[in-house]
């Protein structure tokens, strides 16, 4: 495996860097409190900027909201390796942009969807019309996705949704639940769910907003009270869904802001050098070994990249990338609170705060890395048995 870029992905690249140093909101950067890999920082739940959404708007017309699409359904047919590229530039910014709906329900649609259902939905995608947020969760349904309990009742040209959804990440400001349902309660577990994107508007749903341990709103509980729901927004077959979200889980699994990673570690780094804890050497030590495992993410970053750029599916390197990659998010924070001791645990808006309060936020918000899209433990898992041929357990 050769990752070494070609001529085209070296000015791609620069061209995205340029971009976004150019059209990026003034101190954004800086101020953005995002940590990587956490779930409970990413600034666009706790509400969507003017600013943040013009940029948005930007990246559609550049057609980078969906850069491996198709251009028939409104993409720009690029190579994963540039959408890796891109991936990596605006992470290192802590830029928004590519969401649920671009990263994830953008290619399970055109791998699954019907002819209709990528004519009706992808372009809108690319033009960041439509922003969805992840409904798989349930009170007593998150590591077992197979577990859940929301129903629908086929009636007609409808189905009628009842149940309850939870740890819905940014489905206060999403327009469309990308939702998986029992369609088949009489089926084994895996053989009567179905994938569905339902309207935010339509009557009978509740949301209520779920306080993180950050101080943020970006969680939910979802309620859905005889919601109805046009058959025509299932994606793909009737009860193949929980077929379907294995594949999407692999998309958002290679989903890694693996260049906020990089901006986190020069910032700390940085920060050590202005406090003259550089001529420690426990703590020269300690960031010599955060480095290492920051440039080990990167390679398995490009791998998947390289893999599908190669029709082959990176199904255990997406668990590996998540794993490691969220494994890392937590020791990033550990290692600068650690190093920088009782000033690491500052949070933002005073003086004596380093990096702006991103090490207290990033301390507190590392945790949901290693549960998000599957935890460290179910990662460890697909990596036995689907890796390594062991038995379940």
């Amino acid at each position: 495996m050769d990752f070494r870029f070609s001529n085209q992905e070296e000015a791609f690249c620069r061209e995205v860097d340029e971009f976004i140093r150019k059209e990026l909101p003034e101190h954004w950067t800086e101020e953005c409190l995002y940590w990587p890999g956490g779930y409970g920082s990413i600034p666009d739940f706790e509400g969507l900027s003017s600013a943040a959404e013009e940029f948005r708007r930007k990246l559609a017309d550049k057609g980078w909201l969906a850069l491996t699409c198709p251009r028939e359904y409104g993409g720009g047919e690029r190579s994963q390796i540039e959408q890796a590229i891109f991936q990596e530039r605006m992470s290192y910014y802590r830029a928004p942009g590519p969401g649920v709906a671009t990263l994830i329900a953008g290619p399970t649609i055109l791998q699954f969807g019907s002819e209709k259902t990528k004519r009706e939905w992808l372009p809108r995608i690319a033009r960041a019309e439509i922003r969805f947020w992840l409904a798989y969760s349930e009170p007593n349904a998150g590591s077992d996705l197979a577990a859940i309990k929301t129903s629908a009742v086929d009636d007609g040209d409808d189905l009628i949704i009842n149940g309850q959804k939870i740890w819905s990440s940014g489905a206060h400001v999403s327009d469309y639940a990308w939702m998986l349902v029992r369609t088949n309660p009489d089926a084994r577990a895996h053989k009567g769910i179905s994938l569905i994107m339902v309207d935010n508007r339509s009557k009978g749903i509740t949301i209520r907003p779920l306080i993180n341990i950050c101080g943020f709103h970006s969680y939910n509980e979802v309620f859905f009270d005889d919601v109805r729901v046009p058959k025509s927004n299932i994606v793909g077959e009737m009860n193949r869904g929980w077929y379907y979200v294995m594949s999407a889980l692999d998309f958002e699994r290679l989903v890694v802001p693996i260049g906020n990673f990089k901006r986190t570690f020069e910032e700390l780094v940085q920060q050590v050098k202005e406090t003259k804890l550089n001529d420690n050497m426990l703590v020269r030590d300690r960031l010599a070994e955060l480095a290492i495992e920051i440039d080990v993410a990167y390679m398995f970053f490009w791998q998947t990249a390289w893999m599908l750029d190669r029709g082959l599916q990176p199904n255990i390197e997406a668990s590996v990338l998540k794993l490691i990659s969220t494994q890392l998010s937590q020791k990033l924070a550990s290692t600068a609170v650690d190093i920088l001791g009782p000033y690491g645990e500052l949070e933002h808006g005073t003086r004596w705060t380093p990096l702006n309060g991103r090490l207290c936020t990033g301390y507190l918000d590392c945790i949901s890395a290693l549960v998000g899209a599957g935890t460290s433990e179910i990662q460890r898992n697909i990596i036995a048995m689907r890796g390594l041929g062991l038995p379940w357990a």
